[in-house]
């Protein structure tokens, strides 16, 4: 094989287009080696065309160059899977709720809390007890719980010693 010869460098240009297009498919990085897939596909274009193989070279890195610059961000973007939007019952995540029944310690036991106008159970997710009237910051919703923790417990209620 001539290296020198146009018709070599069609062929190795396109079989460079498409081993870095397989390698694209099958690198779970987001548009890691399709800018060079492009470069090498436009050096190809050139090499049909005739152009000398400087020139083929050249548009090969400036293409791999522009296609980087293009294609980076947005595999950067999709690789963190796009902005997380509040939706449904995650829309309470990061919002607070006062405790309307207490919320036990164990694992599994819940209380109600209120968010807005709407009751909810909740269970502790730093397993602890928190008592009616404390204010707690829901950090998940696990099925149709909340999961919250403490950020102002309020004072225990005192006991009436007439009621017993």
């Amino acid at each position: 094989m001539d290296l020198n010869s146009p018709d070599a460098w069609r062929w190795i240009w396109l079989i460079t287009a498409a081993a870095f297009s397989v390698a694209e498919v099958v690198t779970p990085q987001a548009f890691f080696f399709l800018p060079f897939a492009i470069g090498a596909l436009l050096g190809a274009v050139l090499a049909l065309a005739g152009v000398a193989l400087g020139l083929e070279w050249v548009a090969f890195v400036v293409g791999t160059a522009a296609a980087y610059a293009v294609l980076w961000p947005i595999g950067r973007r999709l690789a963190r899977g796009g902005p997380q939007h509040a939706i449904g019952a995650n829309r309470w995540v990061g919002r607070e709720a006062l405790v309307m029944a207490d919320i036990p310690a164990e694992l599994g036991g819940t209380g109600l809390v209120r968010l807005d106008r709407e009751q909810w159970r909740a269970e502790s997710g730093a397993r602890i007890a928190i008592p009616a009237g404390s204010t707690v910051l829901v950090t998940g919703v696990d099925g149709t719980r909340l999961v919250v923790l403490p950020l102002d417990v309020a004072p225990p209620t005192p006991i009436d010693k007439g009621a017993e």
